[in-house]
């Protein structure tokens, strides 16, 4: 049996390995950020709770902001959602049991307090059967929400909207417009 060695290619990978190695630190530095909360229905979702898990690689900036102001300016809720579809991935948002859906913008705000609030916004994945049927739904594009983690122990809270979409008001102030009612977050946990 005759074994035949291409050098060419073990060098690359070689050279491959080498790099992943001495850029190691810098590569593999990247930390996730672990949060889990009880997410409970309000009004017409009253009694019913779910566990919500969000994992955050990374934070968007200020020209990811400038871009989807400027989208929502000129095509309004729907370029916003086609807008983040089109962003890398910066985390993601699971109810517990499913398999969940990237996030594609997080944002971390300071509070007073010396604690932060964490807002995001998605397009919400839209089920075949949303799409088949055409339904009220379709138009409610984004999932979003904001978590305000509190120094305070215990007083960590939050909201989420499943499904949601941006619009102004008669005075130009922006709103957020749900499908149905939006959830609150309670017993919030960050794991280091």
């Amino acid at each position: 049996m005759r074994i035949i060695v291409n050098y060419q290619r073990w060098a690359i990978v070689a050279a491959s390995f080498l790099v992943l190695l001495l850029a190691g630190p810098a590569v593999f530095a990247q930390k996730t950020e672990r949060i889990s909360a009880t997410a409970m229905g309000t009004m017409t979702q009253m009694g019913r709770v779910i566990s919500v898990d969000v994992s955050i690689s990374g934070y968007s900036t200020a020209d990811d902001l400038k871009v989807l102001l400027q989208v929502f300016a000129e095509k309004g809720s729907e370029g916003v959602a086609n807008a983040l579809h089109k962003m890398p991935s910066k985390g993601r948002i699971a109810i517990t049991g499913t398999l969940g859906f990237d996030v594609n913008y997080f944002r971390s705000f300071p509070m007073p307090d010396g604690g932060r609030k964490i807002r995001f916004v998605t397009d919400r994945p839209i089920t075949f059967g949303e799409s088949w049927s055409a339904s009220r739904s379709m138009d409610y594009s984004l999932s979003m929400g904001e978590i305000i983690i509190s120094k305070k122990k215990g007083e960590s809270k939050g909201t989420l909207y499943p499904a949601a979409k941006f619009k102004v008001d008669k005075e130009g102030h922006l709103e957020i417009e749900t499908m149905q009612n939006p959830w609150n977050l309670t017993n919030i946990k960050v794991w280091k």
